[in-house]
């Protein structure tokens, strides 16, 4: 009888003779129109935008995947055999062999050497020459960060992490209930100490922070000091980008979402029924429902720039958004900043372009294949 291990081996062999025969130009072809090209034909159960000239990419399906690494030419540069990785980031991406449950972290180079050894219960991606880990499990495992050596710089002490951002990371002491927020520096000195009942990332020199419950707390801003910048009034509130904060005035389902400035004004007012964070000086509003609503594109104004004309939309990146037109079901293409389609509504699902190539699924959530196409 052959062991589990052969068998394992033998699938993987499989889906790596189909994978390497697909980026040979095996696969059956796509019918795709001339305003874009396929770089990368649609072959992968999932992918991820590319990063550092590497894009994560799942062979298999969603019980027997192994997750490896292709470059912008779709050439795989990292043979598919971890069961999770996260993208590369200051040359490393983590990598998780095991399940869930049992399995450990561990990061590799870009030509899929281990320099970190699979230890970790969880790790985040290195920012500023940091990386998040946990320890332990599930239940007993704390965070702390680890060096570009795997060496802890900041010990596992907390019960919550971000990674840094800004060169500060929210740092959680308690359980996700009762527990408080605050804020670490790189040396681990609690520069902000846990007295929020939650905080997002610094983005722009300003963190959200809220203090009551998630149904009924209040939202506002904090400086890198800890003083409280723009008063907590809101019911939601999203990090600065662009110059601007999206946030909502009334409940999760009934609100309304706008804008504001770093003085706390209201530059956009609430109005919208979902709202994106700006890109590229352009957000993604829709009125009505998710269902039935549209979507448009305002900008740092609040002045509807794009028209509500489609039935979803994402933000823009390298000059185009994806939208969605034919209602819940309908086809994906690529809008530029004047609402101009400059590629046409043909796939079932779109990712933002990155290093000029935007992830594209041809297929349903299912069976469908992803792959890669320029501009």
């Amino acid at each position: 009888m052959k062991s589990a291990g052969y068998l394992q081996i033998s699938l993987l062999i499989i889906c790596l003779t189909s994978l390497l025969s697909a980026c040979n130009g095996g696969t059956p072809e796509y019918s795709v129109d001339k305003t874009c090209q396929i770089v990368i034909t649609p072959q992968f159960f999932a992918v991820a935008e590319f990063k550092e000239g590497l894009a994560a990419i799942k062979v298999g399906d969603s019980i027997a995947a192994k997750q490896g690494f292709v470059d912008l030419q779709g050439k795989l540069t990292i043979v598919p055999k971890y069961d999770e990785v996260h993208d590369f980031s200051e040359g490393l991406a983590a990598v998780r062999i095991g399940d869930e449950t049992c399995g450990k972290w561990g990061f590799i180079d870009k030509q899929g050497k281990n320099v970190i050894t699979q230890q970790f219960f969880f790790v985040g991606n290195f920012l500023d020459g940091l990386a998040l880990m946990r320890d332990g499990d599930a239940y007993t495992g704390q965070y702390g960060f680890i060096g570009r050596r795997g060496k802890n710089a900041i010990k596992p002490q907390y019960d919550a992490e971000n990674n840094f951002k800004e060169g500060l990371a929210a740092i959680r002491v308690g359980d996700a209930i009762s527990g408080k927020w605050g804020f670490i520096d790189k040396q681990g000195a609690q520069v902000i100490p846990p007295q929020f009942d939650f905080v997002g990332d610094f983005s722009e020199g300003l963190a959200p922070c809220r203090a009551g419950s998630e149904i009924s707390g209040k939202w506002g801003f904090i400086d890198k000091q800890g003083k409280t910048v723009i008063n907590l009034l809101f019911d939601f509130a999203e990090p600065f980008s662009d110059g601007i904060a999206l946030i909502r005035v009334g409940g999760k389902n009934q609100g309304k979402w706008g804008g504001i400035d770093k003085q706390g004004k209201i530059v956009i007012n609430p109005q919208f029924d979902k709202a994106s964070r700006f890109s590229e000086g352009l957000a993604a509003v829709r009125i009505g429902d998710g269902t039935t609503g549209k979507w448009g594109f305002i900008d740092k104004q609040g002045k509807m720039v794009i028209n509500l004309n489609f039935d979803g939309a994402g933000g823009f990146s390298n000059g185009l958004a994806g939208v969605r037109v034919g209602g819940v079901h309908g086809k994906w293409g690529f809008i530029d900043k004047r609402g101009n389609m400059v590629i046409n509504p043909q796939f079932d699902a779109v990712g933002k372009f990155s290093q000029g190539l935007a992830a594209v699924r041809i297929g349903d959530d299912e069976a469908g294949k992803w792959g890669f196409i320029s501009k």
